[in-house]
């Protein structure tokens, strides 16, 4: 067999189908693709497009109906052992061992790649210093931080030196910061190891830093390009809106209802938009007479989201329907009260003399590094764990005595989404209306508004876990309003879902806040910070800046970058405050 060098990767019409139940699904339909040696490719597409079943199908971990694949040459139905000798693979869920340590885990991984005595330690030596864990090899892979574990779990893939590397999603759930370090170990192994890289991504920024990008939908490839040619199919569509007397969540709901506007997203206290057209429609007069438009530059989020309207146009959600929340006269307008906490385990401090309140009907949101407490607090203002010191209040409520009854009126959503993964749709809802203490009709009732509003219906009998992320989210969220919280608890709820579903998940996030629901929202998606009313950067437990999204990039002003995105202006004000 004749290894073939100049390509790392091909795809020649390639199908896979699942059996799940009575269902066939197609996961990928005749798709041909190559990838070029010692580049960066990113696979983008909406949730369930099929860029994992390519991933899975690359390793030989699931071989093609029809079609073929070759890896430097080899049919991975032929020549799996070739083929793992060449290959890196890391699946979303890296399996590291959580009772190991750092470097027992790196052991395990060598002998299972067969790294030899001689070299491992030399290899140890050179990813410790790469991926900044050189400190913490007795430190159990349990206690890093997500960061941290990601780091660690690449790490151990570059073990054994492929010459492919596979990576699904490899920053989710990760910080800014660390983000940009997993990019540089990234570019490192192209550049000085001459690897060649095939990464999906959730986050558009990182398929901008990529050679070419391939956008997939339902199993096929519905464009291939560079991240240039992609933006430059959108300059001259883009615009930022700015309007005197309209409040810029009712302006982009308003400015939402044009056929003509193919997308918008709220940046700061303004609205962006992206328009069939170069130029804005006609708005009504109300709109038009007070608006102050500015150009703005292409990205390839725009591109992204334009090509699959196009394929899927836009069915505008029904208003969500929910109770509207009056403020009640007997209770403060600071429906969350966080005074002088600490919270301790054992001789680790986690959150330190932590002070913020929180208004009724506002979007509130807790940034931070990984392990800078933002979990801990969440669960502290949930009443799964009791606050060391000081005073929490949650909807008039004081936690450390009646956490019962501030939990009735609590709605949490978390970053796994608490689902059962091996219940049905209808299954879960059944336990989560059940377990918000609903009866009856009105159970009944609840569980059909949840059906109606989330588009539920045609997926009730499928497992949770089998659903494609999005529709996960979509259930989460139908789950955590069954029982009409004051509050609504989300804690990282779009890690790893595609910008469509991210859209959605805010436009049903903005309704509930205009009907009086206060939310407080952990992110590591920047632009999501920018639908915060307000919001703290934790470093370390403590809270190092609370303001608007304005005021927060204003502290992050400098001369090489006048106008810092909120990504540029949490990077900068982190490393500031730890350097």
């Amino acid at each position: 067999m004749t290894e073939n060098r100049s390509l790392p990767l091909d795809f020649q019409h390639v199908s896979k189908t699942f059996s799940i139940g009575k269902r066939t699904i197609e996961a990928l339909k005749q798709l041909s693709l190559t990838v070029e040696e010692n580049s960066i490719t990113a696979l983008v597409g909406p949730d369930g497009a099929g860029k994992t079943t390519l991933l899975r199908s690359a390793v030989g971990l699931y071989l093609p109906n029809t079609g073929e694949i070759r890896i430097f040459g080899y049919d991975t139905r032929q020549y799996s052992d070739q083929i793992h000798a060449l290959i890196g693979y890391m699946p979303q869920r890296f399996g590291l061992y959580e009772d190991l340590s750092v470097a027992e885990n790196l052991n395990l991984y060598a002998d299972l790649h067969q790294v030899s005595m001689t070299d491992r330690q030399h290899r140890f030596d050179d990813l410790m210093l790469m991926t900044g864990l050189a400190a913490f090899t007795d430190r159990l892979a349990g206690k890093l931080s997500g960061g941290m574990k990601q780091k660690l779990g690449l790490a151990c893939t570059l073990l054994s030196e492929p010459r492919l590397l596979l990576l699904d999603e490899p920053s989710v759930g990760v910080d800014p910061v660390s983000r940009r370090e997993l990019w540089r170990i990234i570019q490192h192994q192209v550049k000085q190891k001459g690897t060649t890289v095939l990464l999906s991504t959730a986050y558009m920024d990182e398929a901008e830093r990529c050679d070419k990008v391939v956008l997939i939908d339902d199993g096929e490839i519905l464009a291939q390009d560079t991240p240039e040619h992609f933006k430059a199919r959108l300059s001259g569509h883009c615009f930022r809106l700015q309007h005197a007397r309209m409040p810029y969540r009712q302006l982009q709901s308003r400015v939402n209802a044009s056929e003509d506007i193919i997308d918008s997203i709220i940046q700061g206290e303004s609205v962006r938009v992206v328009c069939k057209q170069t130029k804005l429609p006609d708005f009504p007069a109300d709109i038009a007479e007070h608006l102050n438009v500015s150009p703005a530059e292409a990205n390839l989020e725009d591109a992204f989201i334009s090509l699959l309207r196009q394929r899927h146009p836009v069915t505008h959600q029904p208003p969500l329907q929910i109770n509207q929340i009056e403020n009640s006269k007997n209770h403060s307008n600071d429906v969350i009260r966080v005074e002088q906490v600490d919270r301790w385990f054992g001789e680790f401090q986690a959150v330190k003399k932590l002070n913020f309140s929180v208004k009724r009907g506002e979007i509130f949101g807790l940034l931070g590094a990984n392990g800078a407490g933002k979990t801990t607090t969440f669960r502290m203002l949930c009443g799964l764990l009791p606050v060391s010191n000081g005073q929490l209040s949650v909807a008039g409520v004081n936690l450390r005595t009646a956490a019962a009854k501030a939990r009735a009126k609590i709605g949490y959503m978390s970053q796994k989404f608490s689902l059962y993964a091996n219940l049905s749709v209808q299954q879960n809802m059944d336990f989560f209306s059940s377990a918000y203490g609903l009866k009856n009709q009105h159970r009944k009732q609840r569980i059909q508004w949840a059906i109606e509003q989330f588009d539920l219906k045609k997926d009730l009998t499928s497992n949770s876990g089998d659903l494609p992320l999005g529709y996960k989210q979509r259930l989460a969220m139908a789950c955590a309003l069954m029982h009409e919280p004051e509050i609504l608890f989300l804690d990282e709820p779009t890690s790893g879902v595609d910008p469509l579903a991210r859209r959605e998940f805010w436009a049903r996030t903005n309704q509930l806040a205009a009907n009086g629901v206060t939310v407080l929202v952990t992110t590591h998606f920047m632009e999501e910070a920018e639908y915060c009313d307000r919001l703290v950067i934790m470093v370390q437990g403590e809270v190092m800046m609370a303001g608007s999204p304005a005021e927060i990039k204003q502290q992050a002003i400098t001369a090489e970058c006048p106008e810092p995105t909120m990504e540029q202006a949490f990077i900068h004000l982190v490393e500031k405050k730890q350097s």
